[in-house]
């Protein structure tokens, strides 16, 4: 997809938009949808809907359906299923096991035109090098990261050619059977030093390694019309990308936090402080959201039909220094930050918002 113009980014809701052929019914405060939406729009539901409930079910259904199995009959599947996941464990952190047809399914089409998201791109990547990708800000479930850079649907390919992405998640992840599976097949891999090495490293030029900075913990930043990125006190990622003299790219997805509404949680409230040690004993925050439902527009877990728009910005090249010392990682870190901000200044009038509002780096 190519840029909007500029003016034209207001971000519009489901209820205004020009597909909607009858007015909405309001039943004791909620907006229901009308019975007559167009098959396209359905679809669009349909794939946002098959990949949340993955997104938020797949792990606990393994886990669970392990445990049930293990005192049946088919008890060896089980042992079988972990006993591959042990043999198999280096290859989430050696580039995964990915397969260009998943990543060009059209349910990610309809996904992607749900919101719509849209990738835009504001310089090439050079095919002869590596590049580290910072993804900012997380979001609740970080739909753009896995949109533009887990699937083809806006066409990665042809605006990078010779650029391979691939997008890192929780290392948890691998350790399930078949969920471990259905990640790598559209480029998903560990987040672990031993997956950053082998990426910018030792599997050749041309990858475009995804990293979401800010990782679980900024979700809980998650408001709409809120930018903050957790981002002063993360420099691992700067660390490996010196070591291995990869470009640095900062990624910011405008729209990205407006597409739920987060239950209020300020620092210093009983239940961030409740989330906070969750996510110390659990590796993940749990936030609590809300967007619209499948038949009404007012409450449910799905997102709003709300415009995001990834921005991939210009690289910043590093010259390889397996050595680095902590002023030099530090004095990468501000440039990357200031990048970053810069970014977000130049586009963020495009996208609806306002010239008074900054990016709040912390």
């Amino acid at each position: 997809m190519a840029e909007p113009e500029a003016g034209t980014q207001k971000m519009k809701s489901e209820e205004t938009s020009s597909d909607m052929s009858e007015s909405h019914v309001k039943v004791m405060g909620m907006e229901l949808a009308p019975l007559h939406i167009p098959l396209h729009r359905r679809l669009e539901t349909l794939a946002v809907l098959q990949w949340e409930l993955t997104f938020l079910l797949l792990g606990v259904v393994v886990v669970l359906a392990s445990i049930f199995f293990l005192f049946t009959q088919y008890y060896p599947v089980v042992l079988l299923a972990y006993l591959w996941v042990y043999y198999d464990r280096e290859t989430p952190r050696r580039g995964g096991r990915r397969y260009e047809w998943i990543r060009r399914w059209r349910v990610w089409v309809h996904m992607r035109n749900f919101f719509p998201i849209h990738l835009i791109k504001t310089a090439d990547l050079d095919p002869g090098k590596n590049h580290l990708l910072g993804f900012h800000p997380h979001g609740i479930m970080s739909m753009g990261a896995f949109v533009n850079f887990g699937t083809e649907a806006n066409g990665f390919a042809e605006k990078f050619p010779a650029i391979k992405p691939f997008v890192l998640t929780l290392t948890g992840w691998f350790k399930l059977p078949l969920a471990r599976e259905y990640i790598m097949m559209g480029g998903g891999c560990d987040v672990s030093r031993e997956s950053l090495d082998w990426l910018l490293g030792q599997s050749g030029p041309g990858n475009a390694v995804v990293i979401v900075v800010g990782g679980a913990t900024e979700s809980l930043e998650a408001q709409p019309h809120r930018y903050v990125v957790y981002l002063n006190r993360r420099k691992g990622f700067i660390r490996k990308a010196l070591q291995h003299g990869a470009s640095l790219v900062p990624v910011y997805s405008f729209g990205e936090t407006d597409v739920y509404v987060q239950l209020p949680n300020p620092q210093g409230s009983f239940l961030r402080k409740l989330q906070t040690r969750l996510t110390k004993a659990i590796g993940f925050a749990p936030p609590i959201f809300h967007g619209r439902g499948i038949f009404n527009y007012s409450m449910g877990l799905l997102p709003y039909r709300k415009p995001i728009y990834t921005v991939v910005g210009k690289p910043i090249p590093l010259e390889k220094n397996p050595s680095p010392t902590q002023e030099e990682i530090d004095k990468i870190h501000a440039e990357y930050v200031a990048s970053l901000v810069a970014l977000f200044d130049e586009h963020k009038t495009k996208y609806g918002i306002e010239e008074k509002e900054t990016l709040n780096v912390i």
